[in-house]
């Protein structure tokens, strides 16, 4: 590290120069394809206006090394980059450096990430959020000489490289407890058993939230692995209005956008739900809630939701009706407790972010975090110097 300080002193000591991304490169907006026209098999990723790609499709629009901005929705504002063939869709700019001598797009993509959060605050409103090509046009970027990019470059990539082994290591530890989560379950002599048959099915609100300091913790999709811990609240006139009420041993489960992630509800408070969850009452004669939300985030759950969920919708989800006619193994209440001790001490071991690797990705990516804000804060070299 302080060989690249040194350097920065060397051939920066009085600043740099800071530069509008249009003034080295040339933004463009993709073009819209059909969800429909997207699948697992395509040839090339499809980005679009969220943090990860939408799905692949056989033709490419964008070749080489890029960064891409999200251009609306939820995460306009969203920096990333890609390497190679990807097809870029109408809610996705993509910056083309016009002298790659000039700035390095890796050193890019480092510099607009650590001001990730000045491009997302700087969101037009609207019914959708977006940012307008001219707003990253007119992004203003420290450009070093070209060896000190690269430097910081290979720096903050090792660190990168760092954070994906472990959390590769977390994917392969996850996959093992799948594997194992399914296999415990199994072990058991289960009856299949239609989930409408051991539990009645109720719907959030439908109506948009009206938000207050304090009141009513409301959840929804965001909060569902700490439905204690939100800090949206509305208030008690309007919780009164709901039909259902959470009652304790209730299971909340995700049915629009992100399905299946399910929170036991066991505390005896007030809490408002929104329409992406369902409250699901089990009769605890039958089924434990706690294995409940086992066996629907198991693989077996997964693949019943799949079948019934509404793979085109924008977001996807999966009706409430629907959700009842998911199908699941259902062993003697006695297995069903040996199976939630087992399975508890399995995601202690993988979940829990206090202890193994979850927690040195978080240091990790502390770490990561604050060298490049300390590499890329560049004072601006003054005009007059």
């Amino acid at each position: 590290m302080n060989s690249i300080v040194n350097l920065i002193d060397e051939r920066c000591s009085k600043g740099v120069e800071f530069y509008r991304i249009k003034d080295f490169s040339t933004v463009t907006i993709g073009e819209f394809v059909h969800k429909n026209k997207q699948s697992d098999n395509g040839k090339y990723p499809v980005y679009n206006g969220g943090a990860s790609n939408t799905g692949y499709y056989d033709e490419y629009n964008n070749d080489g090394e890029k960064v891409i901005i999200s251009a609306r929705g939820a995460n306009a504002g969203f920096v990333n980059r890609v390497k190679g063939k990807y097809w870029a869709g109408n809610s996705c700019y993509t910056i083309n450096i016009n002298d790659e001598k000039f700035i390095n797009w890796n050193y890019l993509y480092q510099y607009l990430k650590n001001n990730q959060s000045t491009l997302l605050g700087v969101q037009q409103t609207g019914s959708i959020p977006a940012i307008s090509k001219k707003q990253v046009e007119e992004f203003k970027i420290a450009v070093p000489p070209l060896e000190v990019q690269e430097e910081i470059v290979r720096i903050l990539d090792k660190f990168g490289e760092l954070e994906a082994e472990l959390e590769a290591e977390l994917e392969a530890r996850k996959s093992q407890y799948e594997f194992w989560r399914v296999k415990i379950i199994n072990m058991y002599n289960n009856k299949i058993i239609r989930l409408s048959d051991m539990a009645k099915i109720y719907d959030g609100t439908h109506s948009t939230p009206n938000y207050q300091e304090n009141g009513i913790p409301f959840i929804s999709v965001e909060n569902i692995s700490n439905i204690y811990g939100s800090n949206k609240y509305i208030s008690k006139e309007d919780y009164m209005k709901y039909k259902i009420k959470p009652e304790i041993n209730d299971v909340f489960m995700t049915r629009i956008g992100t399905i299946g992630k399910c929170s036991v509800f066991d505390k005896q408070v007030d809490l408002a739900y929104y329409v992406s969850l369902a409250l699901i009452r089990p009769d605890t004669s039958i089924i434990l809630p706690k294995y409940l939300k086992y066996v629907i985030e198991s693989n077996i759950g997964k693949d019943e939701l799949y079948k019934r969920t509404l793979v085109h919708a924008v977001p996807i989800k999966v009706n409430k009706d629907e959700i009842g006619k998911i199908v699941l193994p259902v062993p003697s209440i006695e297995d069903q407790k040996k199976i939630i001790d087992k399975l508890d001490r399995f995601e202690k071991l993988t979940e829990s972010i206090s202890i193994g690797l979850p927690a040195e990705i978080e240091l990790r990516r502390k770490q990561y975090e604050y060298y490049r804000n300390k590499l890329l804060s560049f004072e601006e070299l003054k005009v007059n110097e």
